[in-house]
């Protein structure tokens, strides 16, 4: 099933459990333009509420880049000063709420280069899958932007203050090797493989029970935000939920049967 959407420079379908959303900016290498950042808000809140997709796969179109950052020619147009900014700013904030937010498994599919807002969009996956021409950096300091707390925040999260830096300051450009020993990228497989690897992976995780991995991916996400009170006690209400759901009686009875479980998500 295909998603109608306000943009062709995103697509969106649904199949097999597993949501798919793609960067169709191929002429610029899938740099996000605004009406993309609306796009991506309009799908993701979709995907999380349809209890048909168990799974979210992400991923540019064309081959060439997975997202390789800002569209920068709309800047004089729309993010021109700092009142352009703040509105530019709601749009793309609504996206980046849900790719930080969707309680789903996020993977993100990624085939040539990896850039800039691409790399933080790419960071707000659980999972990422590259091949090994990929290629990662945030060039901020060679344009001159600025760039937001949150999205450095969790840079530096995941590989650590001093790679952090390094990535920042150089403004280099990574290849995927050195990126998976920095923990960017889990998985590295060649291109005639990556997408049927990453989609093997996708429906692994979707044949499992959804509040375990719901209540994994919430509880994750609470370290990672410093153990938070309010959403600590919210995993530990998700993790009572586990225990008291069909989908915990159905494990125990198929581990008994040897067989394989069908989960409900209740």
């Amino acid at each position: 099933m295909s998603l109608e959407l306000s943009t062709q420079r995103m697509q969106a379908h649904i199949a097999d459990g597993i949501g798919w959303m793609t960067f169709n900016n191929p002429a610029r290498h899938n740099a996000l333009s605004l009406e993309m950042w609306q796009g991506i808000g309009d799908i993701l809140e979709h995907f999380a509420g349809n209890d048909e997709v168990r799974v979210i796969i992400m991923r540019g179109a064309g081959g060439k880049a997975f997202v390789s950052g800002a569209d920068i020619s709309e800047f004089d147009e729309k993010r021109a000063n700092s009142e352009q900014r703040e509105s530019y700013g709601q749009i793309a904030g609504r996206a980046t709420h849900w790719l930080s937010k969707i309680e789903k498994p996020l993977i993100a599919l990624i085939e040539g280069y990896c850039i800039g807002g691409g790399l933080a969009t790419a960071l707000s996956a659980d999972i990422r899958f590259a091949t090994p021409d990929s290629r990662f950096g945030i060039p901020a300091a060679k344009l001159g932007l600025g760039y937001e707390y949150e999205g450095l925040a969790k840079l530096a999260r995941l590989v650590g203050p001093s790679n952090a830096r390094d990535i920042m300051f150089s403004a280099r450009f990574m290849p995927a090797i050195e990126a998976k020993e920095m923990g960017i990228v889990n998985f590295i497989h060649e291109r005639e493989e990556v997408e049927k690897v990453c989609m093997e992976y996708a429906f692994n995780i979707a044949a499992n029970a959804p509040l375990t991995v719901k209540a994994a991916k919430a509880a994750v996400n609470a370290w990672e935000r410093d153990s938070r009170a309010e959403e600590v006690n919210q995993v530990r209400a998700m993790v009572d939920a586990c225990f008291n759901s069909e989908d915990y009686k159905e494990g125990r009875k198929a581990f008994a049967a040897k067989r394989k479980p069908t989960f409900s998500n209740k």
